[in-house]
């Protein structure tokens, strides 16, 4: 996924319109169910013992959200989908990715399945301007705000650019209503293999209004403070969320 520090920087926009950028990725309908049908009932029944899905009474069912989970494994973005996702929500997720992640087959399954590539180096005005975009038409935006994958358990500082996204989009449409989601991810081992276990854990939404004022750099240190303390907590609570016997996903 995107390492979120090179959009840190994300300029102040005027008020944005709508269909602004000229870039279209769509979610296969047809691959997007086949994909969604053969993971949860096959791939991650069999991969995993079970998966614990805490908190989805925490995920708004309309308007604009912005999904920030800590990044654990390559497993987080296929997990996600069947904790937030069109079998929840009723809404498929938009996942930020790199330009090397958007190449070849793989490329082309990812752009079906609802990702987007943005150049980690040089993100282009348009791409910001797309993810704004999916922002103003309501969709859910999945950013990893830590940047990359830690595997040793710990929450790392988080970068910026998530929280200036936001609250450009917010401050270009003030009827957005966007929310900021908390989730927290993590594994029985800190290299997922085959029968370890898998828990997520939502927490209550962030409304990025709240933090609007008159900088939007100040702004968005309010904001990312706010998520890492959210995160902080949900992860804290991690091991009473992996002592309950609810499974979402059993092996069966």
């Amino acid at each position: 996924m995107i390492d979120f520090y090179s959009l840190s920087h994300v300029p102040e926009q005027k008020p944005l319109r709508n269909n602004l950028s000229r870039i279209n990725y769509n979610v296969s309908p047809w691959l997007s169910t086949i994909a969604y049908i053969l993971g949860r009932n096959l791939l991650l029944p069999l991969f995993f013992r079970q998966v614990r899905i805490t908190g989805k009474e925490n995920l708004p069912r309309t308007g604009p959200i912005i999904l920030a989970p800590t990044h654990r494994a390559r497993w987080d973005s296929l997990l996600l989908p069947f904790a937030a996702g069109r079998c929840v929500t009723g809404r498929d997720l938009r996942f930020m990715v790199t330009m090397n992640e958007c190449q070849g087959l793989q490329g082309w399954f990812v752009r079906k399945m609802g990702g987007f590539p943005v150049d980690t180096r040089r993100p282009s005005i348009a791409s910001l301007r797309y993810s704004i975009e999916l922002l103003v038409e309501g969709e859910i935006l999945v950013i990893y705000p830590e940047g990359d994958i830690f595997r040793d358990g710990l929450i790392h500082p988080l970068k910026p650019g998530i929280s200036r996204l936001a609250l450009t989009a917010e401050s270009s449409n003030p009827s957005l209503g966007i929310k900021i989601v908390p989730i927290a991810i993590n594994y029985s081992q800190p290299y997922p293999s085959w029968g370890d276990d898998a828990s997520i854990n939502i927490g209550k939404p962030i409304q990025v209004k709240d933090f609007i004022g008159n900088c939007i750099k100040k702004d968005a240190k309010l904001l990312t403070a706010k998520l890492l303390s959210k995160l902080q907590q949900l992860d804290e609570r991690q091991s009473e969320i992996n002592s309950s016997p609810f499974a979402e996903i059993p092996n069966s």
